[in-house]
């Protein structure tokens, strides 16, 4: 069986994250949207509601699991039997950040592969980072979000 793991803080997902695994589906027989948890990062929206928005957005996909962890993401793949990392790439510098993990999670994972999808060019401008400010600054998100996703203030 064909696993990879999508991870990410998901904070919050958005709508080029949604493009990325949906393109994927057909290439896994199953794919963990894993939301990794770091102590030393702040984060603007809790666990537990980024797990609820995860599973909303993917409830109609029964291939598609929503998964957390701590820790090393290779690490994790290795526990759960997923031989494959997926990563979205939206510009040069993106590949060549990714570039660099991929090949430590190559040595780490023993193996572990990655798969990178080039975002659409209409995703390749979002990020959580910039859907972070616009929701911080009460701004209005929607754009850039799943439809399943209503954030209120």
């Amino acid at each position: 069986m064909k696993k990879a793991v999508f991870p990410g803080s998901f904070d919050p997902i958005t709508s080029g994250h949604v493009d990325i695994v949906k393109r994927a589906i057909p290439l896994f027989d199953e794919i963990i949207v894993a939301i990794g948890e770091n102590a030393q990062k702040k984060y603007l929206f809790s666990l537990e509601q980024r797990m609820e928005w995860l599973e909303k957005v993917f409830e109609k996909e029964p291939s598609v699991k929503i998964d957390s962890y701590e820790g090393l993401t290779a690490h994790y793949c290795r526990r759960i039997g997923a031989e494959y990392m997926l990563r979205g790439l939206r510009n040069a510098s993106d590949f060549d950040y990714e570039k660099t993990i991929s090949q430590l999670n190559s040595i780490v994972g023993e193996g572990l592969e990655t798969l990178f999808l080039i975002s659409k060019p209409s995703f390749s401008h979002i990020s959580s980072t910039i859907v972070r400010e616009i929701i911080k600054g009460r701004g209005d998100a929607t754009p850039f979000l799943p439809p399943e996703i209503k954030i209120k203030f």
